[in-house]
């Protein structure tokens, strides 16, 4: 879970143009996979692993959107 965590939030954190150290890609990345793996469970049943990773990114955009928000706000 590490490694797709780190990998979805840099995917997440590049295309979402946030600058965050390590720690929080990976962070934010661990709990996005988290977060689109409750939610598209049923997707990656029909799909397999690459369901998985695209939740992961789903969720840690989801996550990163948000933190933009509460910086900002």
């Amino acid at each position: 879970m590490l490694i797709v965590g780190a990998a979805a939030g840099f995917f997440a954190t590049r295309i979402m143009r946030v600058e965050a150290d390590i720690p929080t890609t990976v962070a934010v990345g661990m709990a996005g996979a988290l977060i689109g793996g409750l939610v598209l469970r049923g997707l990656m049943a029909v799909m397999g692993m690459a369901a998985g990773f695209v939740g992961a990114v789903l969720g840690a955009l989801f996550l990163v959107w948000l933190w933009q928000r509460m910086k900002s706000g």
